[in-house]
Order: structure tokens, then sequence, then C-alpha cells
């Protein structure tokens, strides 16, 4: 922070999840990504004076490696779909567009947000 100070601008994005509105089985994990939430928008109105903003991306069920070797990943993959508004897997990209659209110009009036990737799939 103290060098995005100095420059009077920076980018602060982090990688929430969807989780943090509460998963079965998964307490610690959800209140973990809350956490990360409530500290982003506490920094966000800190350090918004010094041109930094501060936003978190949540995506929900995105097609990687990892989520591929979990044993229910095919349930899974199909309950994720039927849940979203677009029925499709996120995929990283997906994702990775997002930060890369929060870390630019274009989102220098953006903080303090949560943006879901999560193919419209809220609850």
């Amino acid at each position: 922070m103290p060098r995005m100070i100095e420059q009077g601008w920076g980018r602060v994005i982090n990688i929430s999840s969807r989780a943090y509105l509460g998963n079965t089985t998964q307490a610690n994990y959800s209140a973990a990504k809350a956490g990360l939430i409530g500290m982003a928008k506490a920094l966000a109105k800190e350090e918004g004076r010094y041109g930094i903003t501060v936003n978190c991306v949540a995506p929900g069920f995105i097609d990687t490696e990892m989520v591929k070797a979990v044993a229910t990943y095919e349930i899974s993959k199909e309950k994720a779909v039927q849940m979203q508004s677009i029925k499709r897997l996120g995929m990283p990209s997906d994702v990775a567009d997002t930060v890369a659209f929060l870390a630019s110009e274009l989102a220098g009036f953006i903080s303090g947000e949560v943006i879901h990737v999560s193919g419209g799939r809220f609850g």
C-alpha cells in the first residue's frame, strides 16, 4: 500500500468466492471469504483518497483442473449449471477478464464492490 499511496494510484483486487454467502459444510471457507470482502470494503474507504481502488471478484463454479479433480465433479457441474442463468461452466478467462477490467483505468470509479463471475447464480 505505501507504494500505491506514494504514486497516488493503485488497484487491489481480491479473489473471493460466492461461498461468502454461506456454503453447507464449509463454514470456515465461507467465513474466510466473507472476511476478505469485509477487509476490501474497509480498505476501499480508507485508501480511496489516494486514488486506490479495492474490489473483490467472487467466482462461482469455474472449470479448472482443481475442480475437475474433485470426485463429485460431474454432479457438482450439473447442479451449478442448473442454478445459473447462463447455462455453461465458467472459465478461468471469465475471471481473468474481470480482473483485467478492475485493474484498468476503465474501473477507476469502482471501489468497495464484489463482482460475481457466476453465470447469474446469486443464492
